[in-house]
């Protein structure tokens, strides 16, 4: 396994070791390589020359290698270009022409693309040498024009005649993608279609290129894992090889930014001062409501991120899905809140028999109730309104649920005994 640290100042950095790797080095090298993402990549692609680099790149997923390649410097870039495979170069240039998350950035070339009118003799000709090159799995039958007329699997093929016209055997009309779709989309439609490649469109419906479902599911839970490192604050491009100094300079800034909302919990601590000094009980119990309203509102952002996901926020209202949240989170705040003002009633006695129980058992049970059903809504709003101010749902989505539970926990507890206790 290679290291992922620079190369010894010794050698010049992109220098062409003087043996070639073997084909399991260059295997290992390549596993590592998808596991280090973009940044980390380039720093470990320095290592090698432009010829073996290239190959490398090669052997990834073209998002990935072109995402490797934006963080090289241009006299690199030209030195690793020169060395790929016109096949290659004319790929990665189809799929440069896409976003990031569109699924056109994904696709390869189409393989084994014949017109209508060719006959399986000329058509298994044909794949004889296409399949030293590439494996195919269907043929694509397209008019003048490149579009995509159907398909030809590899059983009607063995069954036909050698003068039959592909266009006689094929399917018509093949389910395909278009080129814009988003992965996560596209994967939840290969969810239920479970094809090995679906083949992809442009805006005219010519063949652009094709998408095998495993690149298609890898490309998907590397998004996944994604968001939940950057709902802790983890950015997408750090890995366990990742230097502890880059791994400090990602991390701090959210750290520091949950101090700043923790401040912002304190503050409100701080405004009924008064009110713990004269019912101190009170202090035990912030963190269990706190707690508690978090870990509701933790299961209502993750029922609404996975919702957005799997594409089920779309088809219901967010009215309806908020209104849902708010009742699980009374019933649930309810329930554990006689749990919690018990607790407080036999508490309060032991600690302090002249304080009032009763109205203390009542304020923890309003105020539990209370902030399980704020910490529902929250935790169902503010991934929604992330998502319609263009930001990432996953990113931010913690820290701010964090901030609003816990403000608003604290001061319905210390709210209503302020006011109904102490008056």
């Amino acid at each position: 396994m290679v290291s992922s640290q620079p190369a010894p100042a010794a050698s010049a950095p992109g220098a062409e070791k003087s043996t070639v790797p073997t084909e399991d080095e260059l295997a290992a090298f390549a596993e590592q390589l998808r596991r280090l993402g973009p940044k980390e990549g380039a720093r470990d692609l320095n290592r090698h020359g432009p010829a073996t680099a290239a190959q490398l790149l090669q052997r990834c997923p073209a998002p990935l290698a072109l995402d490797i390649i934006d963080q090289l410097d241009e006299s690199r870039r030209l030195s690793i270009h020169d060395e790929l495979s016109a096949d290659t170069r004319a790929q990665w240039k189809v799929n440069a022409g896409y976003g990031k998350n569109q699924l056109g950035r994904l696709m390869e070339l189409p393989a084994a693309v014949h017109r209508f009118d060719t006959t399986v003799a000329q058509a298994i000709a044909h794949l004889r040498e296409e399949v030293k090159k590439r494996f195919v799995t269907y043929l694509y039958v397209t008019d003048d024009a490149g579009h995509l007329l159907g398909l030809v699997v590899m059983r009607e093929m063995l069954l036909s005649k050698p003068e039959d016209r592909l266009g006689d055997i094929m399917l018509k009309d093949p389910f395909t993608f278009d080129a814009d779709t988003s992965v996560e989309d596209a994967m939840r439609v290969a969810a239920s279609k479970q094809f090995p490649v679906y083949p992809v469109c442009n805006d005219e419906g010519q063949l652009a290129g094709l998408v095998r479902g495993a690149d298609l599911f890898e490309q998907n839970m590397a998004s996944v894992i994604v968001q939940a490192g950057a709902m802790v604050g983890v950015e997408k491009e750090e890995r366990v090889t990742t230097t502890w100094r880059r791994s400090l300079k990602m991390r701090h800034p959210w750290l520091q930014l949950n101090l700043l909302t923790a401040v912002m919990a304190g503050a409100v601590v701080g405004m009924f001062e008064e009110t713990i000094n004269q019912v101190v009980v009170l202090a035990a119990f912030l963190p269990v409501l706190a707690g508690q309203s978090g870990n509701t509102g933790c299961q209502a952002l993750a029922v609404t991120l996975r919702g957005m996901t799997l594409g089920d926020l779309a088809q219901r209202k967010t009215l309806a899905i908020v209104t849902k949240e708010a009742l699980v989170g009374a019933l649930n705040g309810a329930i554990i809140g006689v749990i919690a003002a018990v607790l407080m009633f036999f508490y309060a006695r032991s600690s302090s028999p002249d304080t009032n129980a009763y109205m203390l058992s009542f304020v923890v049970w309003m105020a539990m109730t209370g902030s399980c059903i704020a910490s529902g809504v929250t935790g169902t709003l503010v991934p929604i309104a992330l998502k319609k101010m263009g930001a990432d749902p996953a990113t931010a989505s913690s820290i701010f649920l964090t901030t609003a539970t816990d403000v608003i926990s604290m001061g319905l507890l210390l709210g209503l005994a302020s006011t109904l206790i102490i008056g």
